[in-house]
């Protein structure tokens, strides 16, 4: 599971982690957003109403939801579930919000959770300027509370600040290649 404040390069490190790492796999949240212009749904997020969200989160579809800058965000259940029956790492792009659900939902001690810290908090204001998919009132509000997400930090396994992509790529890398040999990971070894 991978946090961080908006414009800290999460969601950027994230893809590139599932294109470098055959046995990983994005969970693909629902949201109530609009679709950005160069989203494809189903890949990047799947679209719904807030009906249609709201219908699905009291059906126990969701692992986490929560409401993030008025809209709702949610990791499907089912999914999951299945990538993790047939071996696969899940990786989860999510606020901290729902970091804390997912460690308190059914995967338990099983979530590795890494929180993302940019550089400075002028660095992260250059980066949502240079995004250019926010106004400025909206990049305002983003950085004020990127200074509360960034409070949770000490509940994360790992911290990085990401400074340089290939570094931070290179560091998650290790986190996963580390997390995939912990004790509770061998399910077989009574038998061995």
């Amino acid at each position: 599971m991978v946090s961080a404040p908006s414009g800290a390069g999460k969601t950027t490190l994230v893809n590139a982690i599932v294109e470098q790492m055959d046995s990983v796999r994005l969970s693909v949240s629902h949201t109530t957003r609009p679709k950005r212009e160069n989203e494809v749904d189903g890949r990047h997020y799947h679209f719904v109403s807030r009906d249609q969200f709201q219908t699905l989160a009291e059906a126990g579809a969701f692992l986490e939801h929560a409401d993030v800058f008025g809209n709702c965000y949610g990791t499907p259940r089912g999914p999951v579930e299945d990538a993790i029956d047939r071996g696969r790492d899940v990786l989860f792009d999510v606020d901290w919000q729902g970091g804390q659900q997912l460690r308190n939902s059914a995967l338990g001690d099983a979530v590795v959770s890494v929180f993302i810290l940019p550089p400075s908090i002028r660095e992260l204001r250059k980066r949502l300027e240079r995004r250019a998919q926010d106004s400025k009132e909206t990049i305002e509000t983003r950085l004020k509370n990127a200074r509360i997400e960034m409070e949770h930090w000490k509940e994360y396994d790992y911290v990085l600040v990401n400074e340089d992509l290939d570094q931070s790529c290179a560091r998650v890398r290790s986190i996963l290649a580390a997390a995939r040999q912990k004790r509770d990971r061998f399910t077989q070894m009574e038998s061995f």
